[in-house]
């Protein structure tokens, strides 16, 4: 079974993405931050990770580029899941590593596309 890492402060964004991730046969684990996200990865490096922008300790951003940095961190696809959706933002997003971006709100429907475009599904 494939792994899915949910990064987000939100408790409810989690629960959510992680009852839609689950439903799409990915086994699921969460963080609330980048840092935590950096912990679990070192652990064991899941096949996706849905990542949130803003967040305390350690925002998305800075998480995804010191992910490509580990031993095994280009390895996940990493599906950035904001607010912050202008371009510069996604731009951003995917020169530092991002494989898509989706807005927030999102849907079932949004993310089994995305993750299908990935090749995730």
């Amino acid at each position: 079974m494939k792994s899915c890492l949910i990064v987000d402060d939100s408790r409810v964004v989690r629960k959510v993405a992680g009852r839609i991730i689950h439903d799409l046969q990915f086994e699921v684990r969460e963080a609330g931050d980048g840092a935590e996200a950096m912990a679990l990865c070192r652990e064991k490096m899941p096949d996706a990770i849905l990542l949130d922008w803003n967040m305390p300790v350690m925002n998305g951003l800075d998480f995804l580029r010191a992910l490509r940095r580990e031993d095994g961190g280009s390895k996940p696809i990493v599906v950035f899941c904001s607010t912050e959706n202008d371009a510069e933002h996604i731009g951003e997003a995917m020169r530092s590593g991002a494989n898509e971006f989706i807005m927030k709100p999102f849907d079932a429907d949004i993310i089994h596309s995305k993750f299908a475009e990935v090749g995730l599904v």
